[in-house]
């Protein structure tokens, strides 16, 4: 769930989520097909966890510590 809140957040915002495109190579359609594979919200907290100010805004808007996106991450890449 908190993969699916921060994918939802990254995308509120145009420029932001054609990074997160760009970063992923990800076409609009692949994301929206495979928005809750546990693959791509890895690669999503992956992409906000390598741009800190992103994680941090993130965490912040979604009421988290930014360590919970850090922990997420690792988790859905086990």
């Amino acid at each position: 769930m908190l993969g699916l809140r921060a994918l939802v957040w990254t995308l509120a915002e145009p420029n932001r989520a054609q990074r997160l495109l760009d970063v992923t190579g990800l076409g609009p359609a692949d994301l929206k097909a495979s928005a809750g594979d546990p693959a791509t919200l890895a690669a999503l907290l992956g992409f906000l966890q390598a741009h800190e100010p992103d994680l941090i805004a993130c965490a912040a808007e979604i009421g988290v510590e930014p360590a919970a996106l850090v922990a997420a991450h690792r988790e859905l890449e086990a």
